[in-house]
């Protein structure tokens, strides 16, 4: 198979006839290319470690839909369960047994959750988080970290990462001032922050947010001993930790970053692998916080299409690959090898005193500026016309990174050495295209 991209007519094409319909082609801003130029390749399908565009070209996929794919595209067990669930009827509004099953999965692998409310999307799960923990509370504020994104619901879409980064609007016009009087915000990594804020605040504080791994900001571990400070002083402070695992939840380890770094969180929110592609979402607490939602308790949320059977189904599909043993060893095990390859690179460039490469697991991102990388201000004070020319040179090579400096590469079972490989060459021809506009 042919690796790389030649002729693009057909995407530029599908883009002129999408922008006519949808606003800037898109249904998600990251997607049009606005950070780095040029226009999207419109993807056709996906195999593996593997997508082709409209044109035929192939592409190294290190998108991995933000995070799902960890399995690659187009697993044969995903597919055959998303077929056969959908024989049966695409959604009910009524319960079915997968959704017990995908629970009882989610229950064994994370020892902080004991019950699960599935919704459809990480937007979805985390706002209904910070409703829980409220209604548990009868408190209104929630610490949240600058640069950390929680999704687009009003009371987040403040100094938020991802895509409102990577556009230039850290906050978002039409969210009204009251929306987020109550969200407040610190830096990520810094616990005395944190400390200040609740000892000013304690008795308004219900909930701090934080992300497992930073990853909407390009990827941000936490420092030693960072989330177990947290659940301590949370602990000090009766207030309740929730921890944002849309991204990190069942992508870093069976157990997420929780299992990693040795925290428990009062409330986590899941999403994206837990669908097996599919639109999904969930948070699971334990059942003395969880029985707070309806129609148990007061706190009310609601979903026609949660639970849906066919997401269901493939979530399920895909905790069951995950299970296999060694399965996380293995993924680990070629991510290290990928990560040593690309340093090599970096290492004969004339930018290797320029360039941070963070990487947690199957997460990624190659920052255009000395490091360390630990919080916001640091990822953000990089050169992203560099990035913009590497991302260029790489997709042009076969390599499709996600479109932005800040977001997260991510590596599936899928990826094998031909692809690593191959990546590593092409980094080296666009680490040469990156420094002539350093």
């Amino acid at each position: 198979m042919k690796i790389g991209r030649s002729s693009t007519s057909k995407s530029t094409d599908a883009m002129r006839r999408a922008k006519s319909v949808l606003v800037g082609g898109v249904n998600s801003p990251v997607r049009a290319f606005c950070a780095v130029g040029g226009e999207p390749p419109f993807i056709a399908s996906g195999r593996g470690a593997i997508v082709t565009d409209v044109d035929g070209n192939n592409y190294i996929d290190y998108v991995g839909s933000y995070g799902p794919a960890i399995l690659g595209h187009a697993h044969p067990d995903v597919v055959a369960a998303i077929a056969d669930a959908a024989g049966n009827g695409a959604g009910f509004g009524a319960p079915t047994e997968l959704e017990i099953h995908l629970a009882q999965a989610i229950v064994s692998f994370m020892p902080s959750i004991e019950k699960v409310r599935f919704v459809s999307s990480g937007t979805e799960a985390v706002m209904t988080a910070i409703r829980l923990a409220r209604g548990v509370t009868g408190r209104a504020g929630v610490i949240k970290c600058i640069g950390c994104y929680h999704g687009h619901s009003d009371a987040m879409l403040v100094s938020a990462g991802s895509g409102a980064t990577t556009l230039g609007h850290p906050s978002s016009p039409g969210v009204p001032p009251g929306a987020a009087a109550d969200t407040m915000l610190v830096p990520y990594n810094d616990v005395e922050a944190i400390r200040r804020v609740l000892t000013t605040h304690d008795k308004h504080v219900a909930a701090v947010l934080v992300e497992g791994v930073a990853g909407n900001m390009g990827v941000v571990p936490p420092h030693e001993g960072y989330l177990p400070s947290l659940r301590a002083l949370c602990d000090e402070f009766h207030v309740l930790l929730i921890l944002d695992e849309v991204m990190t939840g069942f992508r870093l380890a069976p157990g997420g970053a929780q299992q990693i770094y040795g925290v428990r969180p009062d409330i986590t929110t899941l999403g994206k692998i837990i669908g097996g592609g599919l639109p999904v979402g969930a948070v699971g607490a334990s059942a003395r916080i969880m029985d707070h939602l309806s129609p148990v308790g007061s706190v009310y949320q609601a979903g026609t299409l949660s639970g849906n059977p066919v997401t269901m189904a493939a979530g399920l599909a895909t905790l069951r690959e995950l299970g296999r043993d060694g399965f996380y060893d293995r993924l680990e095990a070629k991510c290290a090898v990928l990560e040593a390859r690309l340093r090599e690179q970096i290492s004969k460039c004339q930018l290797s005193d320029a360039l941070c490469l963070n990487r947690v697991g199957s997460m990624m991102t190659l920052f255009f500026r000395r490091g360390p990388i630990t919080n916001y201000a640091d990822a953000t004070g990089g050169n992203t016309a560099a990035f913009a020319a590497f991302f260029n040179s790489m997709l042009d090579s076969g390599v499709y990174l996600p479109p932005s400096q800040y977001e997260a590469m991510f590596i599936s079972a899928a990826h094998d050495e031909r692809h690593i490989e191959h990546t590593a060459s092409a980094a080296k021809t666009a680490l040469q295209a990156a420094a002539k506009v350093m």
